[in-house]
């Protein structure tokens, strides 16, 4: 598989908004990104569409993607608390699956 290579110029994109918290100041640094063939395509296109820079549509997409994994990582830390705490009980997923048929089947009997 053949990787295409988007240089992103991290200091001139992010100069206001990212920042080394160990160091304190802004990223001085490029980094490389490693996309397929159809993922560079898509960036492009986009890019086009746009007339966003790509790094600014990378920098866009992954603090989506880290936001979204943050509150999926709390959703299942919390859901973790519950069931150990014993305020939820946990289910079998077959146990369910043959709870959901069964009503499934009942309202269609119902209807007939």
């Amino acid at each position: 598989m053949d990787d295409f290579i988007i240089g992103l110029d991290v200091s001139a994109a992010c100069l206001h908004s990212a920042v080394d918290t160990l160091l304190g100041r802004p990223y001085d640094y490029c980094m490389e990104l490693h996309l397929t063939p159809d993922l560079a395509a898509q960036l492009d296109r986009l890019a086009t569409e746009t007339g966003r820079p790509k790094d600014e549509l990378v920098q866009d997409a992954m603090a989506g993607y880290f936001a979204e994994l943050s509150q999926a990582r709390q959703m299942l830390d919390t859901r973790y608390d519950e069931i150990k705490s014993g305020r939820i009980k946990p289910v079998d997923g077959e146990e369910a699956f043959s709870q959901l048929r069964q009503k499934s089947l009942a309202r269609r009997s119902s209807r007939s």
